[in-house]
């Protein structure tokens, strides 16, 4: 498990991570949308990866996004892994280092709708109506510490 703030990231591995989203946001589900946000470069944000070595190379299998929200409290994004590494409890991993560093403050997320589960488990609850973003169904979701 990797995590660096924003502002201490090297360029090879946000490359890296920003590569891993498109592949699978904008590539694999399809769904041209604008991945860049302005928020990954927020002196506050916490990026988390877990990365293989290949013996050539070292390739990032899993990535997710920590947000300190303006109003208060966390917002987690942008959460996923390579297709050929799911499976594996890869993201579960990274959930539980992100909500270990939240505490008992409070998180949000906008859930892909056949990801609920896999954030229930973590704690999260449904607290609003489905929406469509760029195209796929979304559930607004919270923990409450």
């Amino acid at each position: 498990m990797r995590r660096s703030w924003a502002p201490d990231l090297d360029l090879d591995t946000f490359y890296a991570l920003l590569a891993l989203r498109t592949a699978v946001f904008v590539v694999e589900q399809e769904c041209p949308y604008q991945e860049l946000d302005g928020r990954d470069l927020e002196r506050r944000t916490r990026h988390y990866w877990l990365a293989r070595d290949t013996g050539e190379s070292v390739e990032i299998v899993a990535t997710l996004r920590l947000l300190v929200e303006p109003g208060g409290g966390y917002r987690i994004g942008r959460v996923c892994t390579r297709g050929d590494s799911r499976g594996h409890g890869y993201g579960h991993q990274l959930m539980d280092a992100a909500l270990a560093e939240v505490g008992s403050s409070v998180c949000v997320l906008d859930a892909q709708e056949q990801q609920e589960a896999f954030y229930r488990r973590h704690g999260f609850v449904t607290t609003g109506e489905r929406f469509l973003e760029d195209g796929i169904g979304h559930l607004p979701m919270t923990r409450n510490g």
